[in-house]
């Protein structure tokens, strides 16, 4: 997948700087015509005191004006010319046809001569540029029939630089856009050679190319020479006619060498190359570049490096040439074989000449009524002549369908007889469910019509390999699963793998290892194409050579890679067919299943839909809550349950995750009162959608009385045993102690010695009878009377018992408390006895002093914070504060109280019977944050 990414990008890149070279070379051409360049036809070059004369152009201005070879230039139109720069003023100034003075020296003699300018000859020019045109769309032909194939890109590379090359001509006036021309001119002429022998370094795909980035990478280094001396030419040197040249001869030399050497390359390759197929599309290649260097480097490169005038025609010849390269290449490129290519060749050929006599047979017929016309119908004059031509074409047109028809069954019979049969059947094959059916229908129908002796059809295996899942004209043991293997060549999903393979003699396949050689060997087929589906192999389909012991032609193996897809998608669709009728019966199964679970559960489920109607609604449920499952079914919500829950659920619907009642009341409709923990979850498909509600309701009414009656029942037998026991036993005592010491306390109030020891006793005897009070109330059963409470109240009336203890222990309030609370139902007594226990805690955790923050909020629910600054709470006691008699002040400083261990324990009793949450949070040293919530008071809706 990244590496077709990464030749997308690449092709759009190449389609900008594409429309850009289009762009700039058809300015070129208009701006070229626009311009004529004079010259005189004789080359010059500096020489001391002047210009010489090198070679003179028969014919040409300068010989008709009798200036010879050798002679020296003084001046033109009495203006020196000691470089070509100061005539070539002369000629710009002069025009074409204008006439130049020259005083010129020959022997020593000075001489005069009138010459006449003519206009510069770009004949060959545009003869280049149509062969530019020719590079650039056999490249975008390559590039957009074949784009992922193997140096495609490349070779368009190569054939957009070619265009560059060959289109770009500057036209001497150099301005902005002629000094563009120029470089891109300069640009192409040293990429192309290089990327030329770059292609034929890479072309053979299967050799290791990261071997040898570092040799790809030299290749260009000649190019950027003559690039970075055009640089200096221009920028640096003294710009003179033989630098020019010389500069000339270079890129000349250098590119007629690459030529050579890619060449080279080609032909060397050719003898070495194993793969029949590879040895056709090189020798191809060869051809072509033969072609193309033989007469560009005899021609016109050797003449020019040395100095050598040739003849116009010869060097156009030579520029011909150059065509040859990128037409041989385009067959090797989308992998045409020798064949193929003869194929192609002589029906081309056949079918020109076919054209070319219907042509001839249209006009016969066209000058026969033409003539009958004139000659018989005189009077009728020209119109008579346009109707009868107009009405011969008319009457020719059906007459030349079907000779072109004719033409066409004759050399290309094969595609009208099967080509139709094929497709046809290659689209009904999905019709066909049965996967042994339709693989037998497909050999069978491919064997008939190919006239194919050998079809096989294989299936990639789960751990790898292949299977021969049915085949025509091969041996029946072959067919056994134990007896193929060493298929392993038939894996189409390896990255840049082929379209398919053929192999010219499976007998001898010298690259295939020796089990790939024996089950080659034993199949004796010569093509493998996959049928694939999403970049997937499904199944390779081999075929063999023909009846008559030909070949398959290219077109025919075109039209099996295209007919593959319909195989693919067939095999696939009766795959899926057969995995859909399996998962049917498992679904059935486990559906079936999962409603006997549902079923016999013993809680009560149910779901809705995203519109509140209820989908589904199991025995437990019709049991709890005394309605049918065919009478809630299809139903609203709101029509079956009562609004309490109704508006707890729509109230938490939008909210995701899961979400739960505690011992939540609902009244049936009996009018019976039940509690239950109810769970409400998202109902999700696969895409986690949320289709809708599953709710489960667990009736825990029964369970709630058995758990209050075993507390209490547990309180009674062992705490309640020991409460009474001390209250009869200790409370006496402790009275009698605590009277006598007050009174005795009242008498030595003056004794300094005795005073402070009557007040120590005094204060444990009222220690001991709170903690047995504490322990009766813990074992008493305290009314469970619910209303509906506001929070404030509470904690402000527990606030006002404890005022004078804060005052006196410098404990700061704070308080933010939320106007307007939400009201919530419980038991006053109860709660004031949570309050007190936690503001009493926090009062004992600031010895020194400190600040007591109490704040309430609502958000769905009621909220308390109590936070002090005072010592904190241990981690390790953090999971034991809630344990009954756990308590961490054994050692108490003045004005604070020992511990019992029963407060929070008590506390977290009460908060759980309102169906409440407590939660704390403490930092040794930073002070302790006690966070309450209960639920709020459920109203019921008013519609």
């Amino acid at each position: 997948m990244l590496k077709t990414f990464q030749i997308r990008v690449a092709v759009v890149l190449l389609a900008g700087f594409t429309v850009a070279a289009s762009i700039l070379a058809s300015l070129n051409f208009a701006k070229e015509g626009s311009y004529p360049l004079p010259t005189d036809s004789v080359q010059w070059v500096e020489a001391s005191g002047g210009l010489k004369a090198l070679h003179v152009l028969k014919n040409g201005p300068g010989d008709s004006a009798g200036i010879r070879a050798g002679d020296l230039l003084i001046s033109a139109n009495s203006a020196l010319t000691p470089r070509i720069s100061f005539l070539t003023r002369q000629w710009a100034s002069a025009g074409v046809y204008g006439k130049v003075d020259y005083l010129l020296v020959r022997s020593g003699v000075a001489i005069h001569a009138l010459v006449y300018l003519e206009k510069t000859d770009r004949s060959r020019d545009q003869g280049l540029r149509l062969i530019a045109l020719v590079y650039l769309s056999i490249g975008l032909y390559v590039l957009f029939r074949r784009w992922t194939a193997p140096r495609a890109t490349h070779f368009y590379v190569f054939c957009l630089a070619s265009f560059v090359l060959y289109s770009f001509n500057y036209t001497g006036r150099f301005n902005t856009f002629d000094w563009t021309i120029y470089w891109g001119k300069i640009l192409a002429g040293a990429l192309q050679p290089a990327l030329f022998l770059h292609f034929a370094l890479a072309f053979p795909e299967e050799r290791p190319a990261t071997r040898r980035h570092w040799i790809y990478s030299l290749i260009y280094l000649p190019g950027l020479a003559v690039i970075a001396l055009q640089v200096m030419a221009v920028w640096r040197w003294e710009p003179t006619e033989l630098l020019n040249t010389r500069l000339n001869q270079l890129a000349m030399g250098y590119l007629a060498l690459y030529y050579v050497l890619a060449a080279l390359v080609f032909f060397r390759n050719y003898l070495r190359q194993e793969n029949p197929l590879r040895r056709q599309q090189l020798k191809w290649l060869t051809r072509g570049t033969l072609l193309t260097v033989i007469p560009l480097t005899v021609l016109d490169v050797i003449p020019y490096l040395w100095g050598i005038p040739m003849p116009s025609i010869l060097l156009k010849l030579a520029g011909i040439c150059l065509v040859f390269l990128p037409l041989t290449f385009s067959w090797a490129i989308v992998r045409y074989r020798l064949m193929d290519v003869d194929l192609i060749f002589k029906r081309g050929v056949t079918y020109t000449l076919a054209t070319a006599a219907l042509v001839g047979l249209y006009f016969a017929a066209v000058g026969v009524a033409a003539e009958l016309v004139h000659t018989r119908l005189s009077s009728l004059g020209a119109w008579g002549l346009i109707a009868a031509i107009i009405i011969t074409a008319q009457l020719f047109e059906p007459l030349k369908k079907a000779i072109q028809d004719w033409v066409d069954r004759v050399f290309d019979h094969k595609r009208y007889d099967y080509r139709q049969t094929l497709i046809t059947f290659g689209r009904g094959l999905s019709s066909q469910t049965d996967l042994d059916r339709l693989l037998k229908s497909i050999v069978d129908r491919l064997s008939e019509t190919l006239l194919v002796a050998r079809v096989a059809i294989f299936f990639p295996r789960a751990g790898g390999g292949y299977s021969l899942m049915a085949s025509h004209g091969l041996p029946a043991q072959l067919l056994a699963p134990e007896s193929m293997t060493g298929l392993d060549f038939l894996n189409f999903d390896q990255p840049d793998a082929a379209t398919h393979i053929f192999l010219e003699n499976p007998q001898q396949v010298l690259h295939f290892d020796p089990k790939e050689r024996q089950a080659a060997s034993a199949l004796d087929l010569n093509y493998y194409l996959p049928c694939r589906l999403q970049h997937k192999t499904i199944a390779v389909i081999g075929l063999g050579r023909t009846t008559d012991g030909d070949f398959l032609s290219s077109e025919d193996v075109e039209l099996l890679e295209s007919m593959a897809s319909y195989i693919g998608i067939a095999i696939q669709n009766a795959r899926l067919y057969a995995s859909l009728e399996q998962k049917i019966s498992e679904y059935e199964r486990l559906k079936e299943f999962n409603e006997n679970i549902v079923e016999s559960i013993n809680v009560g489920v149910f779901a809705v839909d995203p519109e509140e109607r209820v989908e589904s609604w199991n025995a437990q449920m019709e049991v709890m809550y005394a309605l049918p499952r065919n009478e809630a079914v299809g139903r609203y919500l709101r029509d079956i349950l009562p609004s309490g829950f109704v508006d707890e659920f729509l109230r938490l619907k939008d909210v995701p995750g899961v979400h739960n009642l505690y011992r939540f009341r609902l009244q049936t409709r009996s009018g019976e009162t039940r509690c239950a923990n109810v769970a409400i979850a998202p109902l999700v498909s696969r895409n986690f959608d949320v289709v809708g509600r599953i709710v489960i309701v667990d009736d825990i009414t029964e369970r709630m009385e058995l758990e209050a009656q075993l507390t209490q029942a547990d309180k009674l037998s062992s705490i309640g045993l020991l409460a009474a026991g001390v209250a009869h036993e200790v409370n006496t005592p402790l009275a009698v102690i605590s009277s006598y010491s007050q009174m005795l306390a009242k008498q030595v109030r003056g004794d300094q010695r005795v005073a402070p020891v009557l007040d120590k006793i005094i204060s444990q005897t009222f220690r001991a009878s709170e903690i047995v009070n504490g322990l009766l109330n813990f074992s008493r059963t305290s009314g469970a009377e619910f209303t509906a409470l506001d929070l404030n109240h509470i904690i402000e009336d527990t606030l006002k018992l404890l005022e004078h203890q804060f005052r006196a222990s410098q404990v700061q309030l704070e308080t933010t408390l939320e106007h307007n609370l939400p009201p919530i139902l419980g038991n006053s007594g109860k709660l004031q006895q949570v309050f007190l226990n936690l503001f009493l805690n926090a009062k004992d955790a600031m010895a020194a002093g400190g600040t007591l923050r109490i704040a309430t909020q609502s958000n769905g629910l009621v909220a308390v914070d109590i936070s002090d600054t005072g010592s904190g709470i241990a981690t390790e006691h953090m999971q034991r504060i809630y344990d009954p008699f756990f308590t961490t002040k054994t050692t108490v400083s003045e004005g604070q109280r020992r511990g019992t261990g029963l407060g929070l324990a008590v506390s977290y009793g009460i908060i759980q019977e309102h169906a409440g949450k407590i939660q704390v949070e403490s930092q040794l040293g930073s002070g302790t944050t006690f966070h309450l919530e209960f639920p709020l008071v459920r109203k019921p809706a008013h519609v």
